[in-house]
């Protein structure tokens, strides 16, 4: 057998694979970070398995992590390290799959270099920098897994925030609740323009009420919308104006140009169905509310 100081952790797997494995295991199933609801012993085992002869393979071309020869040993843990996200794993649970490795390998360095100190601190601070530079990497992959879907998960929750009501025949209403950012603004007209090109409206309601404050800011991206509507051929009613928005976007100036404004959505939908020529009456008394073109 050659002397693990002259070959490293590659050769020290390799010796002893099946007895560093079996004591991986046990580290893992013994851990408090162990997650048996979302992992079973046999899925542990083969990621563990497979994980391990990549590191062989890898260690004993280069200690480089960062090299072609880890290419496999990290898509691996690339593998798991999403798949765990997605499943629920903390970040803590995660990255211990790669660092409960040290005390087998440290084990096996101790039994195998008894009488040569130099040999063993020069092997084991090797091994540790190696499976620190593969932890780090685990957990930067859990976070960049865990970023994208709160980042989808942000973006379905806007959608959902921003529905765009048919409320008669060529009229929209867009009801907005929330404050308004870029992101959002985008959202908002593209989920409108979409709404338009499907039903081939002629008029959009826009709806603040549900926005607590409106500042210059607001006004800008309300502006934008209104335009991207009125390129698509639709007109505009911004509705919701309440005073205190009123006097807010007079203080700051903001001119709204032509844009038709409604204290409430009723009074904003009178107008648009004035604008299509429909109207609303209410039948004899005692009869339900009705519609009349």
């Amino acid at each position: 057998m050659k002397a693990v100081a002259e070959t490293g952790i590659g050769s020290l797997i390799e010796d002893h694979e099946q007895a560093i494995l079996a004591d991986w295991m046990k580290e893992q199933m013994a851990a408090n970070t162990l997650r048996g609801d979302l992992l079973n012993e046999g899925e542990l085992r083969e990621q563990s398995r497979a994980f391990l002869a990549a590191i062989k393979t890898a260690a004993r071309e280069s200690d480089d992590v960062d090299g072609a020869s880890w290419k496999e040993a990290k898509a691996i843990l690339a593998d798991l390290s999403r798949t765990r996200a997605l499943a629920g794993f903390s970040p803590t649970e995660t990255a211990t799959f790669v660092f409960s490795l040290k005390q087998p390998i440290f084990r096996r360095l101790n039994a195998e270099l008894k009488g040569d100190a130099a040999g063993m601190v020069r092997e084991m601070w090797s091994a540790t920098v190696l499976l620190d530079k593969l932890g780090l990497f685990t957990a930067e992959t859990y976070a960049k897994t865990r970023e994208e879907v709160i980042s989808r998960q942000q973006r379905e929750l806007l959608e959902l925030s921003t529905p765009v009501v048919e409320l008669w025949d060529d009229i929209l209403a867009l009801p907005l609740v929330g404050s308004l950012d870029s992101e959002r603004t985008q959202i908002v007209m593209e989920t409108l323009l979409e709404k338009i090109v499907a039903t081939g409206a002629s008029i959009a309601i826009i709806d603040i009420t549900g926005v607590p404050t409106v500042d210059t800011l607001v006004a800008q991206h309300l502006l934008k919308t209104v335009a991207a509507t009125r390129l698509m051929g639709a007109d505009c009613i911004i509705s919701g104006i309440r005073p205190q928005i009123a006097q807010t976007i007079v203080h700051l100036g903001v001119n709204l140009g032509d844009v038709t404004t409604k204290a409430t959505l009723a009074d904003a939908f009178a107008v648009a169905l004035k604008r299509t020529g429909a109207a609303v009456k209410k039948r004899d008394s005692g009869q339900p509310f009705g519609a009349a073109s």
